[in-house]
């Protein structure tokens, strides 16, 4: 950005009398180098005057400090700068470049200060104490009076040093980047950036025009974080920090706490200060009270800038929770909401942890979208991505001129598949941005879910490498330690701080423990994740397979549907349907299936069906819901014109989302389907064998032991008399959904009345019943 500076030219010799707005200006002194101030007989007395055999010295800056602020470099500016009590009096010393005049105010006394050259002012005052002054800079003879940021004392207090030090603040948002805070009865913004490798770092912003040499800011110890209270900064203003790197040269960077950012393309971070008042406070008291792998969870996923193109946070505010809560989804889950530059990585490449993304509106913008969604009863999980960050040269990229948040070894700090950097795990410093990330989102924006993206890529050291391209662990190991640590630290925090707060971890390898606690050591001698969920790649891809096989050849495949039973009970699962199947070449849900139009819908009528009665929670992709044909795409977002009549196609697509919300409205009505996901006890095979047929038929169990049958028919052929062994404690059956219904789209084969078993054992059991299987059809049935 392109420096303003403030209209004028420098002052190199005589000075003009600044001017006050006053209407009764006090009356003057002049401070002068290396004596008292003269006191004219018509000026008040200073008070507390030294006495005169003190020597005075002069005020003025040493010249090695001049050049390090000139230069950005100086460690700190507030040992130098300000005021303070020095032999013969109180040193004023001021930087303001481009200034005429600085006049120190305080009581009714003024004291114009000598122009040391540069932006320099001084000027001795015979004080015995510090008062609290003002400064009354002039301009091209125009007088602005202002605060000294450098009569301040830090704002950080001994207890966040020591835990930015330890890598430990919880709440670290509360300790770095911008915040709105009054001092001594003045308000102004406090600025905070962790950068330890820097020779200096300096403010830039509106403020100053971006010219951020007269605003260095002081290193607070070791703790590699820099600090300065800049009076008269409020709400809005934008800003970056000016940091001088080690070999000397300077990077203009947004802050990697800000919690507003302009809108991409524009880069500058913004001083926030948040007025949202929640109403879910009924939400929030009574989401802990069910165990989540215990309780109905049904997702639908949304990326938010293309569900309704062109709609803020608020407007979705007045829509989606809505539409979400009409179709009986549990939950809604965001792809990622935190800002990035690019808007084709979905906000996958992330720049701004900290930061809703603005194009949708404000921070409390989207807390209100989260707010309504919570009264109307939906959860909010989001996408959150810990794994890499892109090479943006003003972002997180060698922030203060080295390896920082990225890993110092360059193998280790590029993701091979992204073009991206890695994180350094192992830093202790790094570990605490993230994992206090997380806690932000669930208790300033109360988030209730945490979807761990591409946690495979974090846990192993040689994902997507080659031979020679990783070095193994300190065990001689695949797996990257530091990644577990930050992993388990991450769930425990958000668990024991987030009551309700779920974490799903996107893990696609056969790692073990994801999902168990971290106190438990599994067999590979590691403790569990802490992950309160997993999504289940496996599942997915098994089954999206066997559905993709015409009819005819299924038979050949049918152990796709049946192997996730064998390890359905290894971790907490989620079934996913996600955006990722539904882009790059894969085709929509619907356009996988094959045969012609009708038979497409239902092979996916009959897929839903039996996903949503498989063991595991259900998530489902925006469009999916309603068989959109074509591939989602963030430019336009899905096909809502299918919907409408106009088109021709309303039966066809609404029959669909009909189906989708009469199984959510079964499923939270049938605690058989949720409250045993994670219990062997609530499943049991009817018949899994059934090839040549393409049948599937099973049992799902609730707490009480109370059942729900599940029968999948994915031949093309109607099944007469199809019989099926069933428990002999149950006097009758009664089919409860049937995707065949005329209203879902389907041909209406169904079974009529109430079904009651025969005592003629089968499939191992004492009875059995005989149902009407319709084609490409899956059939719910319960105790009549």
């Amino acid at each position: 950005m392109t420096s303003k500076k403030p209209a004028g030219p420098k002052s190199k010799s005589g000075k003009k009398q600044a001017k006050s707005s006053q209407a009764a200006p006090a009356k003057q002194v002049r401070a002068k180098p290396g004596r008292q101030a003269d006191s004219p007989e018509n000026a008040p007395a200073i008070p507390k005057a030294r006495t005169p055999e003190v020597p005075a010295v002069s005020p003025a800056l040493a010249p090695a400090d001049r050049e390090r602020l000139l230069a950005g470099t100086h460690h700190d500016p507030h040992t130098v700068l300000g005021a303070h009590p020095v032999p013969g009096g109180v040193a004023f010393r001021v930087f303001r470049p481009y200034a005429e005049a600085v006049t120190v105010v305080f009581d009714d006394v003024r004291a114009e200060l000598t122009d040391d050259g540069q932006g320099f002012f001084s000027g001795l005052l015979p004080l015995t104490e510090v008062p609290a002054y003002r400064l009354l800079v002039s301009y091209d003879g125009t007088a602005h009076e202002t605060e000294d940021p450098y009569r301040f004392l830090p704002t950080l207090g001994e207890l966040d040093l020591h835990l930015l030090g330890e890598g430990r603040h919880e709440e670290l948002w509360q300790a770095l980047g911008s915040r709105v805070l009054t001092l001594q009865g003045v308000t102004g913004t406090r600025f905070a950036v962790w950068a330890p490798n820097a020779l200096g770092v300096r403010v830039a912003g509106g403020f100053d025009f971006w010219d951020a040499t007269g605003f260095p800011m002081r290193s607070l110890g070791s703790t590699g974080v820099w600090e300065l209270f800049v009076p008269g900064v409020g709400e809005g203003e934008l800003y970056k920090f000016d940091i001088t790197r080690p070999d000397g040269s300077h990077t203009l960077r947004a802050d990697p706490m800000a919690r507003r950012t302009e809108v991409p393309p524009a880069t500058s971070s913004i001083v926030d200060v948040s007025r949202h008042e929640w109403g879910d406070a009924e939400w929030m008291a009574h989401r802990a009270d069910r165990p989540v792998h215990e309780a109905p969870f049904s997702v639908y996923e949304v990326h938010l800038p293309s569900w309704r193109p062109g709609l803020t946070y608020r407007q979705l505010a007045e829509q989606l929770p809505a539409y979400v809560g009409d179709l009986g989804f549990t939950h809604v889950e965001l792809m990622p909401v935190a800002e990035h530059p690019f808007g084709g990585s979905w906000g996958y490449q992330v720049t701004g942890f900290y930061a809703p993304t603005a194009r949708l509106g404000t921070p409390d913008d989207f807390k209100y979208l989260v707010d309504k969604l919570h009264q109307a009863g939906i959860g909010v999980l989001m996408d959150w991505v810990p794994a890499h960050f892109p090479r943006d040269e003003w972002a997180l990229a060698e922030f203060d001129g080295r390896p920082l948040y990225e890993h110092g070894d360059p193998l280790r700090a590029a993701h091979p598949d992204w073009g991206t950097l890695e994180f350094d795990f192992g830093r202790r410093e790094v570990r605490n941005f993230l994992v206090a990330n997380a806690v932000y989102w669930c208790e300033e924006f109360h988030i209730d879910g945490l979807r761990v993206d591409a946690v495979a890529s974090m846990l192993y050291l040689d994902y997507s490498r080659e031979a020679g391209q990783w070095t193994p662990n300190e065990f001689g190991g695949r797996e990257n330690l530091d990644a577990v640590a930050f992993l388990q630290e991450m769930n425990a925090t958000v668990y024991r701080r987030c009551p309700g707060v779920v974490t799903i971890a996107e893990e696609s390898t056969a790692w073990d423990g994801v999902t168990r606690p971290t106190h438990h050591k599994g067999p590979s001698g590691f403790g569990g994740l802490g992950f309160g969920l997993k999504w289940n790649m496996g599942w997915m891809h098994d089954s999206l397979a066997y559905m993709s096989h015409e009819p005819v050849h299924r038979k050949y495949h049918h152990h796709e549907m049946t192997f996730s039973m064998v390890y359905a009970y290894s971790e907490n699962y989620v079934l996913p349907i996600s955006h990722d199947e539904v882009v790059h070449g894969k085709r929509s849900l619907v356009s996988k299936m094959p045969g012609d139009w009708w038979q497409q819908r239902a092979n996916l009528r009959a897929y839903l069906a039996f996903m949503w009665a498989h063991p595991g929670k259900q998530l489902l992709f925006m469009g999916q819901e309603f068989a959109q044909g074509a591939e989602w795409s963030e430019a336009h977002g899905p096909d809502w014109w299918l919907l409408d009549p106009a088109y021709g196609a309303e039966s066809e697509h609404r029959g669909v989302r009909e189906l989708v919300r009469d199984l959510n409205t079964a499923y939270r009505a049938t605690p058989a389907l949720w409250e045993r996901d994670t219990d062997p006890a609530g499943f049991e095979w009817i018949v899994g064998d059934a090839a040549e047929d393409n049948v599937f038929a099973f049992l799902r169990r609730d707490a009480e032991g109370g059942p729900l049958l599940c029968v999948a028919n994915l031949s093309p052929l109607a099944r007469h008399d199809y019989r099926l062994g069933v428990p002999d404690d149950i006097p009758a059956w009664h089919e409860t959904l049937n995707t065949d219904l005329a209203r879902y789209g389907g041909s209406d084969v169904a079974n009529q009345g109430t079904v009651k078993p025969e005592p003629q054992p089968w499939h191992g059991r004492p009875a059995s019943i005989r149902l009407t299987l319709p084609p490409l059809a899956a059939v719910w049935l319960r105790p009549a």
